[in-house]
């Protein structure tokens, strides 16, 4: 992740004992670009206080063999021996992966109970599942890794999976681009039971026919975000946003963003969000290693804190650990 790149921006962190929950980060193996527990406490141990974690799926040690439908546990069984690393206290206070997300093909309809209750089995951690429904038209946009269709949380057959979830007291994490957001409004209104966390302020994009568009993109999220805020059973998570499809162009820089650059580029997304939605629905996110490519990890909590510098003590618990313990039932 181009460490010497982001070491040359340095900053002072801010408020360093705020407890925090990072509710979303990943872990993988990727040949040229691991992220494992050593990676993961490297950023969490940088100088803000993370005294806990979600781990949310992306398609990490699946299962080589057995049935095709199952064999996503396999993500789960790692996550969880991470986990258990984690809870010994030999590599310090915090509890990494607290929380896991993994995924199941809800188009499975009722079928996918039988994968959701090996997930329990597996893990006491489970909490739920993400199945991402990104997908767009133009081709220089990169659909979801789940590999949706379009429309995907309309489906019946989603829906019918779906309704797995609520069965067993599963939450859903929800990836979809800015385009979708009403689409997950109607799921959340039919689900009302079903506690579901809006991811990435629902992807914003500014790449390919979305370059340029900015405030225009911005107008129509408001609108459509707010809609969605009247559902009471959904939370927002509040990061997620430097990604290169964000538009940003800060992993094509010489420099890494700094903490006021990305309040200045996307402190208007936080703000609404908050007031849309209110902090005890809101919890700050890394969304690492991803987020990695634009900045540090405490470059980003930096930022984070700098937005939320004029709140109350109790909406600052909140939504730096408060919403996400909450939503997650850590």
């Amino acid at each position: 992740m181009r460490a010497e790149w982001l070491a040359q921006v340095r900053e002072d962190v801010i408020d360093a004992e705020l407890p925090i929950c990072d509710p979303h980060h990943h872990l993988w193996d990727h040949r040229d670009n691991p992220y494992l527990l050593p990676q993961l406490l490297a950023d969490t141990g940088s100088g803000h206080n993370v005294v806990s974690t979600v781990f949310v799926e992306c398609s990490a040690m699946y299962r080589a063999d057995g049935p095709e439908d199952l064999r996503p546990v396999g993500e789960t069984e790692f996550v969880n021996g991470v986990a258990a690393m984690s809870a010994s206290g030999t590599y310090g206070p915090i509890r990494a992966c607290s929380g896991i997300v993994s995924f199941a093909d809800l188009t499975l309809g009722a079928d996918v109970g039988a994968v959701l209750d090996e997930h329990m089995r597996l893990s006491d951690r489970f909490r739920g599942i993400r199945h991402a429904a990104g997908w767009d038209a133009s081709d220089d946009v990169r659909n979801s890794h789940t590999r949706p269709p379009p429309q995907l949380y309309l489906r019946d057959d989603f829906r019918a999976g779906f309704e797995e979830l609520g069965r067993r007291g599963l939450s859903f994490d929800a990836w979809l681009y800015h385009t979708q957001i009403p689409e997950l409004t109607d799921l959340a209104k039919t689900f009302p039971d079903v506690t579901i966390v809006f991811d990435h302020f629902g992807g914003p994009l500014g790449i390919g026919p979305y370059a340029g568009k900015a405030d225009e993109i911005f107008a129509q999220w408001c609108i459509d975000a707010a809609e969605l805020a009247k559902c009471d059973n959904v939370y927002a998570k509040l990061g997620g946003i430097v990604m290169p499809i964000n538009g940003f162009t800060w992993h094509k820089r010489d420099t890494p963003a700094t903490s006021d650059e990305i309040v200045a580029a996307t402190g208007r997304y936080h703000r609404q969000a908050i007031e849309l939605f209110g902090p005890q629905r809101c919890m700050f996110e890394s969304n690492f290693p991803v987020d990695k490519a634009s900045c540090s990890y405490p470059v980003l909590w930096n930022a984070f804190k700098k937005i939320a510098a004029d709140f109350s003590a109790d909406d600052t618990a909140a939504l730096f650990h408060d919403a996400a313990s909450t939503a997650y039932r850590l």
